[in-house]
């Protein structure tokens, strides 16, 4: 007896090519659309004001240097940002890390600090009417004019510094701390009270999350902040330091070096400001302003 057998077609799988064929689109019409709506508009913004710095500045008598001019006398100093001779004659990146260094202790000293005051006033209506007419007042104190009190105080220039980025960065911090600490609805404190939280779990639980978004407001201004009050500082303390290396370029008419130097400076700052949004994001869950 003859049975007649169906054979079932074999089905080969999609080639690769096939799969990423379809993929690929969507990833190049992602790329684009980035690279269209965040990365091309500075650039042509940064392109046109370059041209029309060459053009202004090629011209004979000209008093600042256009950016061929610029690149070529400070070619030496990008190639080579690590080098060290000696004393103060060392590289870019040396004069930034010994002023992001001063910038880190004065700015830790300055979040710990803040913080704290500002979770005291936020919490304490006594403390409010006490404090904070003392921090509006000092708060309109110009940073460097603490300069002369703090070399006075510690006799010498690094701790000067670091006194002069602490007391400029903290004042932004306190009021944002105490604004966020201030406006935890009640339903939040009502929660605390049914539960029955502590002081360290209402203050960790309840507090700080509550009151992230403005604290971190408050961190932002105040790291940038600390970044313009030590480049000023170290132009009058002197030692190495991308303040002092601005000023030692101008005593010594190396224009170029100043323009380079101040590029270096906004390309830090930003960064610093865009890794303290970053770490606000991340704690906020998005909630922080970017």
């Amino acid at each position: 007896m003859n049975t007649t057998e169906t054979i079932e077609p074999i089905r080969l799988a999609p080639p690769a090519t096939q799969a990423t064929a379809s993929v690929l689109p969507n990833w190049i019409k992602t790329t684009a659309r980035v690279f269209m709506t965040h990365v091309l508009p500075p650039l042509v913004i940064v392109g046109l004001l370059l041209v029309i710095w060459e053009l202004l500045c090629s011209r004979p008598g000209a008093a600042l240097p256009p950016p061929s001019k610029v690149l070529e006398e400070t070619w030496e100093l990008i190639v080579s940002p690590f080098y060290d001779n000696g004393g103060n004659d060392v590289g870019l990146a040396w004069q930034m890390l010994a002023s992001l260094k001063r910038v880190a202790y004065g700015y830790a000293l300055a979040v710990l600090a803040g913080v704290g005051l500002g979770v005291l006033v936020g919490q304490s209506t006594w403390a409010l009417r006490g404090l904070d007419p003392l921090f509006q007042v000092l708060r309109t104190v110009p940073p460097l004019a603490w300069l002369p009190i703090s070399l006075a105080g510690f006799r010498d220039g690094h701790p000067s510094a670091i006194f002069v980025i602490f007391i400029t960065a903290i004042w932004p911090i306190i009021i944002n701390t105490s604004i966020g600490i201030r406006n935890i609805p009640d339903d939040y404190r009502n929660v605390a009270k049914v539960i029955r939280l502590n002081g360290i779990e209402y203050f960790g639980k309840i507090m700080l999350p509550a009151a992230a978004p403005f604290i971190f407001s408050g961190l932002r201004i105040g790291v940038g902040l600390s970044w313009l009050a030590i480049v000023a500082a170290e132009m009058l303390i002197g030692g190495v330091g991308i303040g002092f290396f601005i000023w030692d370029a101008w005593n010594s008419s190396r224009i170029s070096d100043i323009i380079l130097a101040l590029f270096c400076v906004g390309i830090v700052g930003f960064l610093l400001d865009r890794i303290v949004a970053f770490v606000g994001h991340l704690v906020t869950r998005g909630t922080s302003a970017s």
